[in-house]
């Protein structure tokens, strides 16, 4: 990549827009809490992970975009590796919205004091949510580091005011004793943090959001990245070690006494400098208002512009019919969401038990192990890319149950369990012996007929076939003869039902044939390129199956292979029973992708892999666009 100046200023603005679009409600309060719970050290233990988390985002993002060549290389990657995570990221979205407008109103505005307060809070949360959604519309992805810019040079200027004061004040002479650092008490938190945060950013759309556009303007993830996280590592350790200064100057009469004990004081720099604001304090308090409404702001403007992105692209890849009664607009929009943020952070307010750390406790515990599985999906791409989402729901649930007990019961070991146990357990689903196998369209998991692998392998899906019942007593009869004579069951089952040109099982398109002494090589099993041509034939009988109507002799396009891969899992032999099963994975305006996988009569997988098609004319082989009748005969089944 060019080093030119203007190349590095596009850098430098992208890596401050990093910064800010992750200097949201949690990293920006709770590292006044941590700090003062645990002191300096407990500050460094909260910022050192949170940074390293983002960084480790950039450098992989980085190194995943330069796995392939073209400006759009992850936008590609991110569209297939995001599809079983889509509902996880939308609430991810709204939690964090919803988290970080409650910390603006609970710990900046609310603990001025101002009433009457049921009036002044609802006008308050309109203001937010109106500056957020103009900026948001205002500046999209492509300009939005350069509103960002604007806002740095505005946080700059309050941290300078904030440090001038600092300097003028000098050192306090409170006496100001945090927590010991050496106990569970401690690492109750702290494993918590380092987990959570570590992982945070692999499902944080603004981050993805960032890091395609980045790729797409040809400017270093990796720089960018590297730019953003110590940007962001400075403000923490500039509000953690702010929250300290005052603390040695008296804040400490602002704690207040939660449930169970605890003490909190994620607005005590805010009361401190409240406090005194007609007198010494006056710019300071003006100052700290600045920073925290900046940050607060592109937070949020942010999550404005990556949450219409995101609903944009998958209402764009959406078959359901209930787009064609209600306004897609209404669904690609923002706005709904930011709403429904809204009433969340205003109950979570004006219920005054409610803390940060409630919201806080999903990220250290439910979302983990989604993050986890993310990332070990980037260089591990399971059979259809799916995962089993009631087992990970599972997982997730039971973590915020065990984190919540022993946080509300002062046990650390529990908290610390909590944290733990959703990467333990997403471990095992995906290394454990039969892990391939978890990981199946999460419809066909949800939805598919209760069948034996004999019967599946064969296509016997009551709902798939229109038979007799002298048909159903047929396959009755081979299945029960299936211990005898396995080969002769599942034979006479395929010669039941079994349409000699495919069916479709779902959007899976299924071809299922028996191997034969032609299909293997000198050792007995069936010859490695053998696998690629079923696939191939699979490929055609689908595309006859779905345009019936295409014809070589006068057709203005060709459709031809742009890559191929398989992996292969398991061998199988000749007179064994195999079914290929196809479908569309993703297109888009130029490309299309299909995903295949083999099974044996037994059920095993035998390989799986993708193949990307592109389309040219049939006069010139110049490249063009998807045609109209290949979208519209593709649409229904991706």
């Amino acid at each position: 990549m060019s080093s030119s100046p203007s190349r590095w200023f596009s850098t430098l603005l992208w890596g401050n827009s990093v910064t800010l679009s992750w200097t949201w409600g949690l990293g920006l309060f709770f590292s006044v809490q941590f700090s003062i719970q645990f002191g300096f050290f407990g500050l460094l233990s909260f910022a050192i992970p949170n940074a390293i988390g983002l960084l480790t985002f950039g450098l992989v993002t980085h190194h995943i975009a330069r796995r392939e060549k073209g400006g759009e290389s992850l936008a590609r990657f991110f569209s297939g590796w995001s599809r079983p995570f889509r509902l996880v990221f939308y609430l991810y979205q709204i939690l964090a919205i919803s988290l970080t407008i409650f910390a603006f109103l609970f710990y900046g505005w609310q603990s001025l004091g101002f009433e009457p307060w049921l009036l002044y809070l609802p006008l308050t949360l309109l203001v937010v949510l109106a500056a957020a959604i103009l900026l948001g519309e205002e500046f999209g992805i492509k300009l939005i580091k350069y509103s960002h810019g604007v806002f740095a040079v505005l946080i700059l200027v309050a941290i300078g005011c904030l440090l001038f004061t600092k300097a003028q004040m000098g050192v306090g002479t409170t006496e100001f004793v945090p927590q010991p650092t050496n106990d569970m008490n401690y690492w109750g938190y702290a494993v918590p943090i380092i987990v959570g945060f570590l992982l945070g950013p692999w499902l944080d759309l603004q981050q993805w959001q960032r890091a395609i556009q980045m790729h797409r303007e040809r400017v270093s993830i990796a720089a960018a990245y590297w730019i953003g996280s110590i940007e962001f590592f400075g403000i923490l350790i500039f509000h953690g070690t702010l929250a300290l200064w005052a603390m040695s100057h008296g804040a400490g009469q602002f704690l207040r006494k939660g449930l169970s004990g605890y003490e909190y004081g994620h607005d005590v720099i805010m009361k401190f400098f409240f406090a005194d604001a007609s007198g010494v304090l006056q710019i300071a308090f003006i100052a700290y208002c600045v920073f925290i409404c900046a940050c607060i702001i592109t937070t949020l403007d942010s999550g404005y512009v990556a949450l219409k992105w995101f609903l944009k692209e998958n209402v764009a890849k959406s078959n359901s019919p209930i787009f064609a009664l209600i306004p897609t607009g209404l669904f690609t929009s923002p706005i709904p969401t930011f709403l429904l943020a809204g009433v969340v952070a205003f109950v979570a307010t004006i219920l005054t038990k409610i803390e940060l750390e409630y919201f806080m406790i999903f990220y250290a515990t439910f979302f983990v192990g989604y993050s986890a599985l993310g990332v070990t999906r980037c260089y591990m791409n399971r059979a259809a890319g799916m995962l089993p989402q009631i087992k990970m729901f599972c997982i997730g649930t039971g973590s915020v149950v065990i984190f919540a007990f022993g946080y509300f019961l002062h046990q650390p070991i529990a908290m610390i369990a909590g944290a733990l146990w959703p990467l333990v357990s997403t471990a095992w689903l995906i290394f454990k012996p039969s892990g391939g196998e978890e990981f199946v369209s999460g419809g066909e998991e949800l939805s598919a007929t209760s069948v034996s692998p004999l019967t599946r392998t064969a296509g016997v899906v009551a709902a798939s076939v229109d038979m007799p019942e002298s048909g159903i007593s047929a396959i009755a009869g081979a299945v029960a003869q299936a211990a005898k004579s396995p080969l002769s069951a599942v034979s006479n089952a395929l010669g039941a039902l079994h349409n000699v040109s495919g069916h479709f099982e779902g959007k899976w398109f299924v071809h299922s044939f028996v191997a034969t002494y032609a299909d293997t090589n000198s050792v007995g099993n069936v010859y490695f390129g053998m696998y690629a041509m079923w696939v191939g034939k699979t490929r055609e009988l689908f595309f006859n199956r779905v345009m019936p109507k295409f014809n070589l002799a006068n057709t203005p396009f060709y459709i031809l292979t742009r890559s191929f891969e398989h992996k292969f899992a398991h061998e199988t032999r000749e007179f064994e029973t195999v079914s290929v099963k196809i479908r569309i994975a993703k297109y888009n305006r130029k490309f299309v992708t299909l995903e295949h996988e083999i099974y044996d009569s037994a059920g095993t997988l035998l390989g799986h892999g993708s193949q990307s098609l592109l389309f040219v004319t049939s006069t010139d082989y110049k490249m063009i666009d998807t045609p109209p009748e290949v979208v519209a005969a593709f649409t229904p089944y991706a």
